[in-house]
């Protein structure tokens, strides 16, 4: 049995203001092409399939022509959850069509999948809330997996039953993995865990979040939930939600964040994209391994003292996405700000950065300790230097000499 582990699809996201739609068409179809070369029996998504709970018809016309293409008309299943950034019902909406397919859509926690066959042979034999069993074409063993989409608070409480989320998710759901286990999981099938969730080692190094990832560690004040949670009947565990390659354990089974298919922040820059290819038996995984992903532009970040380093390093990276760092003593003038705007069709942000965190603290405390002794210029410089747009910095001679101008009219008039 061949399983195809993706996540962090993030249907209609931006960079910036930039537009991803483009990229993401080609990088679903390379995942596509990937199920289909290597012959996958089956596809986990696990979780964020699109970004916000709103979708734009463009991004819900991709999800679902993509799974419809992945599904190869009912031939292979394809189990999608949802994550922080999905409405559950929104993901929920298409089940009776979806099935017709071998699509099983999973929107919140508890969920019982309706039981369904598809001509090609798809066939959901066994259901509870969490858990689904399928027989695959071809396949002479089951597929048995739990199924545990991400909960906010409300939901938590709503749908599993929970009143102190704070103390009580890691033991609840370890409780109900465990339960759903020995009631229906053994080694004559293959037993996955699909879910959404901020998962680590206990004791290990906490996983790093993408800087614009909405955090659901705090779940109503809920901590992490540990590799150790997951049951031992367990061969494989597929996440979503961290957009880094990673593989938090390897006990009980191997716990594995498959990574998002493009880099979605500057904090994923230069990272390499994958998905992830399983080979499973009856009672063991016989391997799995990360497949590269080649489409969609890269992220990368610089950082620079002069202005010509920063035009050179932004033409080699010129079908990229870029941000770039600017460490300067003076404000950046807006003709050189200009230049490297228009050197780079998609830089995303210049962002100014003080050479010396001392000369912004001298300015502060200058500011507030001896503000009557300064000139009107002066005061201009230090509040410049103290405000979001100087970040530290002092004004160019350009802005500078605006300043004076305006100056010297108000003096005119009075």
């Amino acid at each position: 049995m061949k399983i195809l582990h993706t996540a962090d699809w993030h249907i209609g996201k931006k960079l910036d203001h930039y537009p991803r739609l483009d990229e993401q068409k080609l990088v679903l179809d390379e995942i596509c092409q990937i199920a289909d070369r290597e012959a996958a029996d089956c596809v986990v998504i696990a979780g964020d399939l699109f970004d916000n709970f709103s979708p734009s018809s463009e991004a819900t016309e991709l999800l679902y022509s993509t799974l419809h293409c992945l599904s190869a008309n009912g031939a292979r299943a394809i189990i999608a959850i949802a994550g922080n950034h999905d409405s559950p019902e929104r993901i929920e909406v298409p089940d009776a069509m979806a099935r017709a397919c071998g699509i099983i859509f999973v929107g919140f926690p508890n969920a019982e999948v309706k039981p369904f066959r598809t001509q090609a042979g798809v066939e959901v034999v066994k259901v509870d809330k969490g858990f689904v069993e399928i027989k695959l074409p071809r396949i002479d063993f089951p597929l048995r997996v739990l199924l545990t989409p991400y909960a906010n608070e409300q939901r938590l409480k709503t749908f599993l039953g929970l009143e102190d989320t704070e103390a009580a998710l890691r033991m609840h759901l370890q409780s109900h993995w465990q339960q759903l286990a020995d009631k229906y999981l053994d080694d004559e099938g293959f037993n996955l865990l699909v879910t959404h969730l901020y998962m680590m080692r206990k004791g290990g190094e906490m996983p790093e979040e993408p800087d614009d990832e909405r955090p659901i560690l705090n779940i109503g004040g809920a901590q992490a939930v540990f590799s150790e949670n997951i049951p031992a009947q367990i061969h494989y565990t597929a996440l979503g939600h961290l957009h880094r390659y990673q593989v938090v354990d390897k006990v009980p089974c191997p716990v594995v964040y498959s990574s998002s298919p493009l880099g979605y922040s500057f904090s994923e820059s230069n990272q390499t994209k994958y998905v992830v290819l399983l080979e499973a038996e009856a009672g063991k995984l016989a391997s799995y391994q990360p497949i590269e992903l080649q489409q969609g532009k890269k992220l990368h970040r610089g950082k620079f003292e002069n202005v010509d380093e920063a035009l050179t390093w932004l033409q080699e990276h010129r079908d990229d996405l870029v941000q770039i760092t600017m460490v300067t003593e003076e404000y950046l003038a807006s003709a050189d700000k200009k230049r490297l705007l228009d050197a780079h069709p998609a830089l995303m942000a210049i962002i100014p950065e003080i050479r010396t965190k001392e000369a912004k603290a001298e300015a502060a405390e200058r500011l507030r300790l001896d503000p009557e002794k300064l000139s009107i210029e002066e005061l201009f410089v230090d509040y410049f230097k103290n405000s979001k747009i100087g970040a530290g910095q002092v004004p160019g001679d350009s802005l500078l000499d605006l300043f004076r101008e305006v100056r010297a009219l108000d003096e005119a008039e009075e």
